[in-house]
């Protein structure tokens, strides 16, 4: 029996980064369901979608003012693994407590950030190791506020010159935030960080790859088909000559293409 692509997934709320489908890509690259929503989710719909994690992004925003965007408590309170990036990392310490400032010194680029202490998001992935046995990793960074002070519970696991709190975490709540961004190729073991937050701590198995996605489809068509006749509009191109390939593999003789010249 084919596994059920859709079983294990993570929600990305959104909170108006320029990287929030190269969040998603990233996730789905690791072989993982995941869907794009407002960061102002209401309990109902989560509850429906049943996450196995979630992840914030970035936003152009600053979290410390009374009209940042927040996610819900219901968010917080659904008991899944939560990693912040970059703004949503601070949104996460200004929930919880902690402080957001505006820093002196705006970064947008390259950074080399040092991890200072053991956490489970970032053991073990390093670009090198420093003279003081830490390790280092090569990240990109977009940002003009910083967090200044972490809530209680949470523990400063990685730092750089200008971001003394680059990575934050309440490993008993397993919620972790980082200043960085891993989704973006410049951070050169971004996807190694992504990929140990989906599988290794929120438990999601690669199930959504190319091959299953295909015997997914088929299945549904076969399911909705039945033993009805399809009729295809085919213009050659990319998208109806795969949809082609998928009809006539799951009804095969059901199925009648017809070429629709469109003068290309």
């Amino acid at each position: 029996m084919t596994a059920n692509i859709h079983s294990q997934k993570i929600l990305i709320l959104d909170f108006g980064s320029q990287y929030t489908q190269l969040i998603a890509r990233r996730v789905r690259e690791a072989g993982v369901y995941c869907e794009i929503w407002d960061y102002e989710v209401e309990a109902e719909h989560l509850n429906e979608f049943d996450p196995q994690g979630i992840i914030f992004s970035g936003s152009p925003e600053s979290a410390n003012t009374d009209v940042s965007p927040r996610a819900s408590s219901v968010v917080y309170e659904y008991g899944v693994p939560i990693l912040g990036i970059c703004y949503g990392m601070q949104s996460m310490a200004e929930e919880f407590g902690g402080k957001v400032e505006a820093s002196k010194k705006s970064e947008f680029g390259f950074a080399q950030v040092d991890v200072t202490d053991s956490n489970a998001l970032l053991n073990g992935i390093e670009d090198r190791s420093t003279d003081s046995g830490n390790s280092q990793l090569d990240v990109w960074m977009s940002h003009g506020d910083k967090v200044t002070e972490v809530p209680e519970g949470f523990r400063v696991v990685a730092s750089t010159e200008s971001a003394p709190i680059a990575s934050m975490c309440n490993e008993e709540k397993k919620l972790y935030g980082i200043q960085f961004h891993p989704e973006v190729t410049h951070t050169l073991q971004g996807q190694a960080i992504l990929e140990r937050f989906v599988h290794d701590i929120c438990g999601c198995e690669s199930l959504w790859t190319a091959a299953s996605i295909i015997e997914d489809a088929i299945s549904t068509v076969r399911k909705n088909v039945g033993s009805d006749k399809v009729l295809l509009g085919l213009s050659g191109g990319v998208d109806s000559s795969v949809v082609a390939a998928l009809l006539h593999k799951a009804i095969g003789d059901q199925l009648t293409c017809v070429f629709v010249d469109n003068g290309l």
